[in-house]
């Protein structure tokens, strides 16, 4: 099961998004973007180029100019063909040609410019060299919310691939973990997501016993055993957007204190998704689920922060987290996923990805969050 095929993302669709940020990066003060290859590139425009290399290739944007996008000359028809080239200019380099000097000579020499995060410090520095007078900023430091706000397409994907993800646990909850290394049952969920119509998976945690005390544990060798709480965390890429969602389950029945720190996380969870509205900070999401887990005397074993954005990466802003008072806008997208650990015993966390609504918010994953068993 794989589900409908997603409407496509047209070309006034990605000259709408590189107007956007155009506008955006001069209302920050900046001369223009500076876009490499990845996902800044890919949500701009539709092109991924077919390898990252060490070529030079840059998209420039700047309020009241065409877009413009410097590629080698022999990836060029691949440029070509990406759905957002009608929007833009390609401007090609051969090899032996300076590709610094081409694209100095689009900019504003003495500009303050974002750069996409993933950039090369070999072509900064190129551009510097080119450009002395010309200064940078990382694009999620001066446009930390340029791909925050999802449009109804966006969200179409985002929520099947919340369902997608949802189905993958449905399934895996079924499998036998007792005496099965944690590798094996990570492996069984990576072929569940892709078999739900991932392309990529990006994660999947699988952490049994005292290994669910660490968050981001990796799958290993330990057997999982009867008693066990285990922390299943996973999520990838389906047509380009992101899924992300944790379950703990339980192997055979739980201790008593077991049922209790899940019930806590549980209430924690349904908290911080209550405080999801238009207008509250994200902190405010944050301080929701933190309340109930330290209220119990848990806090301290709250050990991250509650969310983060997702999109075309599963990581990315906003963040639900503390001192980020950016207030909830309609179409951001991010988890709420608090957690509690206990060194050396277990751990615990639920996690759905949430969207906001005009007067809420809309979970995009929907299995089960009361414990559940598993052989």
């Amino acid at each position: 099961m794989t589900g409908t095929a997603p409407v496509p993302f047209t070309a006034d669709d990605y000259k709408a998004r590189m107007e956007r940020a155009a506008r955006q990066a001069a209302d920050a003060g900046l001369a223009g973007l500076l876009v490499a290859p990845g996902p800044d590139l890919v949500w701009l425009t539709g092109y991924a180029p077919p390898a990252v290399t060490e070529r030079l290739t840059l998209l420039l944007l700047a309020a009241g100019r065409e877009p413009v996008l410097v590629v080698p000359t022999l990836e060029a028809p691949d440029a070509e063909k990406a759905t957002g080239a009608p929007a833009l200019t390609l401007r090609d380099w051969t090899d032996g040609k300076d590709p610094y000097a081409l694209t100095a000579a689009l900019l504003d020499g003495r500009g303050r410019f974002g750069v996409s995060d993933n950039a090369w410090a070999l072509h900064l520095l190129g551009l510097q060299q080119a450009l002395p007078g010309t200064s940078y900023v990382p694009l999620t430091e001066a446009l930390p919310m340029l791909r925050a706000v999802k449009d109804a397409a966006e969200l179409e994907r985002l929520a099947a691939a919340g369902a997608a993800a949802d189905a993958a646990f449905e399934e895996i909850r079924n499998v036998r973990f007792s005496g099965r290394r944690e590798s094996e049952v990570a492996a069984d969920l990576a072929a569940l997501l892709r078999r739900f119509g991932h392309a990529q998976v990006d994660f999947t945690i699988v952490a049994s016993g005292p290994n669910g005390a660490n968050p981001h544990h990796e799958a290993g060798d330990r057997r999982i055993e009867r008693g066990d709480m285990v922390v299943l965390d996973f999520g990838g890429l389906k047509d380009g957007y992101g899924s992300d969602t944790s379950r703990t389950v339980h192997v055979g029945e739980p201790t008593e204190e077991e049922r209790r720190v899940h019930d806590l996380v549980r209430e924690a969870q349904e908290a911080g998704f209550r405080a999801v509205r238009p207008g509250a900070a994200c902190q405010d999401v944050d301080r929701a689920a933190r309340a109930v887990i330290a209220g119990a005397g848990y806090g301290e074993y709250f050990i991250h922060r509650t969310g983060h954005g997702i999109g075309v990466t599963t990581h990315e802003p906003p963040y639900m987290i503390e001192g980020e008072e950016r207030p909830l806008v309609p179409g951001m997208c991010f988890s709420v996923e608090p957690g509690v650990y206990l060194p050396g015993r277990f751990g615990v966390r639920i996690e759905d990805i949430v969207t906001v609504t005009e007067d809420g918010g809309r979970r995009l994953n929907e299995t089960e969050r009361e414990m559940v068993i598993v052989d």
